[in-house]
């Protein structure tokens, strides 16, 4: 018997609460100093109705500076106007779940990384989105090659790695400043998977599976390491660039804020520290210009 939509979107909304409690639990193993705050809010839809809510995990620690693991599960009435600017043809009754991510090192030898997986309907559309990237602060290359591996694994069987891999390097920019990439890119995809439901609600659970054996390596390796006063100030200026793309470009924080969610979890994903600075560039010759140069696309895997 055909599953009803009523029942992928029950089994979706399950598996990313469950995939949210997975990784809590990876990066509290990795940070036995972790701190998690734990909210659960409600919201209320564009016409004054109940429309559902979610779970917020706000993370610091030792490894994890500041960061986020949240998962939500919306419903009702929105907007006419945003509805307009979704492209939505048929009605504004939208449902939406997802579980979204960012952790923020302490040490700038782990890199920074951000992930989501989401099941949107608007109507009568049902589309899935999501993907993971990666912001290093120093040029580890193997790691980087690491990271773009495991997500093209995650991808064979879907055959969408090169598709969804030039479609974060397109995406994961600050076009304002001459294409410049917030980190190395990932994978990125929206709009995907509508006309089988249950199908494709099956392979993005199981891409969120990919998101641990992604980073959780690199974060173990590096979260050691010593680092200098010069490295820390890298990174403090790249997350700047961070929030630089959160504020101007994110379509997820856009949506999240035009369809009523929570503000504090939306802005999880902003850092705890960072810095700004006129004109500001790293001396050439070092480890830092060196990864400057990395924020353009290119090709980490064969």
């Amino acid at each position: 018997m055909t599953e009803s939509l009523d029942a992928v979107r029950r089994r979706f909304d399950a598996g990313v609460r469950a995939l949210q409690d997975r990784i809590v639990d990876a990066v509290r193993a990795l940070d036995p100093a972790l701190e998690v705050r734990e909210d659960l809010w409600e919201r209320t839809d564009a016409a004054g109705e109940p429309g559902g809510g979610g779970r917020t995990r706000a993370l610091s620690g030792e490894v994890v500076e500041s960061g986020g693991v949240n998962t939500s599960c919306v419903w009702g009435a929105v907007d006419p106007a945003f509805v307009a600017q979704l492209g939505g043809q048929e009605g504004d009754r939208l449902w939406a779940a997802g579980i979204s991510l960012i952790l923020h090192p302490r040490n700038p030898r782990v890199p920074t990384t951000h992930a989501n997986f989401r099941m949107i309907g608007l109507g009568g559309r049902t589309w899935f989105g999501g993907g993971a990237d990666l912001t290093p602060y120093h040029p580890h290359l193997d790691d980087f090659r690491h990271f773009h591996r495991t997500w093209q694994e995650a991808c064979a069987p879907l055959g969408t790695y090169a598709a969804w891999k030039a479609w974060c390097d397109r995406y994961f920019t600050n076009h304002h400043r001459d294409g410049e990439m917030r980190g190395i890119g990932g994978v990125f995809f929206d709009g995907w998977g509508g006309d089988h439901p249950a199908a494709s609600a099956d392979a993005v659970l199981r891409l969120g599976d990919a998101f641990l054996p992604s980073w959780i390596p690199l974060a173990a390796r590096r979260k050691d390491e010593p680092y200098t006063e010069a490295e820390e100030d890298f990174m403090l200026h790249r997350r700047g660039r961070y929030v630089e793309f959160n504020l101007l470009h994110d379509r997820g924080t856009a949506f999240g804020l035009r369809t009523g969610g929570r503000t504090e979890s939306i802005l999880v994903s902003l850092p705890a520290r960072v810095r700004f600075g006129y004109r500001w560039a790293p001396p050439e010759g070092t480890p830092q210009a060196e990864m400057m140069a990395l924020y353009r696309p290119r090709e980490w895997v064969g």
